[in-house]
C-alpha cells in the first residue's frame, strides 16, 4: 500500500555542527577504533590505471575565512569514464572519498585518479569532473558542486553550458599548479561564490 505523501512532513534541517566528523570520520575526530578502516579514505587503490593527481583547496565562508571544520565527500568515474560497478570499470577505483579540511590551516587534499569523460543524458559526454558534497558548521543542507579541470576541453559539457552567468563557470574549474597538481577553492558567499547544484 502506498502512503499518502501529505501524511508525514519533512523534519527541519539542522547544521552539521561538530558531530558530522564524529559520525563520518571518527578517527579524524579523535575517536579511533570504531572501524577497522574508515569508509572512503581513498577513492583509489594500488595499481590504478590513469594519471594520479592531487587537488588542494579550502572552503571559505562569506568573510573569507577558511572553514577548518569542513567535511567533503567526492564521487567520480575512473580514467575511462566508468563508475565502480559498471562493466569494464577499473577495480582499483571505488570513486568515493571522504576527507576533511585540516583543523589548523583549513586546507584539504584529495589524491585521486583524473577521471575520464562520462556519457551524458541525451547523448554526448560530460567533461571530466569530480562531484562534491560539502558540509560544515552553518550549512543546514549539504552543498553539491563539481570540480572540472582547466587543462581539459570543457566547452561541450552540458552542465557548464547551462550556467547563464558565464563568468561563474570559472568557479567550477580547478587550476593547474604543477605536474598532476591542481587548486580548487570553494567559496560559500560573496565575490567568486562557487556554483552549487540543486540535486
Amino acid at each position: 500500500m502506498v502512503q499518502s505523501l501529505n501524511t508525514l512532513q519533512e523534519s527541519p534541517s539542522q547544521t552539521a555542527g561538530p558531530y558530522v566528523h564524529i559520525g563520518l570520520m571518527p578517527t579524524y575526530a579523535g575517536n579511533a577504533g570504531y572501524y577497522d578502516e574508515e569508509i572512503g579514505t581513498s577513492p583509489i587503490s594500488d595499481n590504478v590505471k590513469g594519471e594520479v593527481i592531487e587537488i588542494t583547496g579550502s572552503v571559505f565562508d562569506g568573510t573569507g575565512w577558511a572553514m577548518r571544520d569542513a567535511l567533503i565527500e567526492s564521487w567520480q568515474a575512473d580514467a575511462n569514464g566508468k563508475f565502480a560497478g559498471q562493466e569494464g570499470a577499473d577495480p582499483a577505483v571505488s570513486g568515493l572519498c571522504r576527507f576533511a579540511a585540516d583543523a589548523d590551516s583549513g586546507e584539504f587534499t584529495l589524491r585521486t585518479v583524473k577521471p575520464g569523460k562520462v556519457p551524458a543524458r541525451g547523448g554526448g559526454k560530460d567533461a571530466p569532473h569530480i562531484s562534491l558534497w560539502v558540509v560544515a558548521r552553518g550549512i543546514n543542507i549539504g552543498l553539491q558542486t563539481r570540480i572540472y579541470f582547466e587543462d581539459e576541453d570543457n566547452s561541450a559539457d552540458p552542465l557548464l553550458g547551462r550556467i547563464e552567468q558565464r563568468p561563474r563557470v570559472d568557479t567550477l574549474i580547478a587550476k593547474k599548479t604543477g605536474e598532476g597538481k591542481y587548486r580548487f577553492d570553494i567559496r560559500l558567499q560573496g565575490a567568486g561564490e562557487t556554483v552549487f547544484l540543486d540535486i
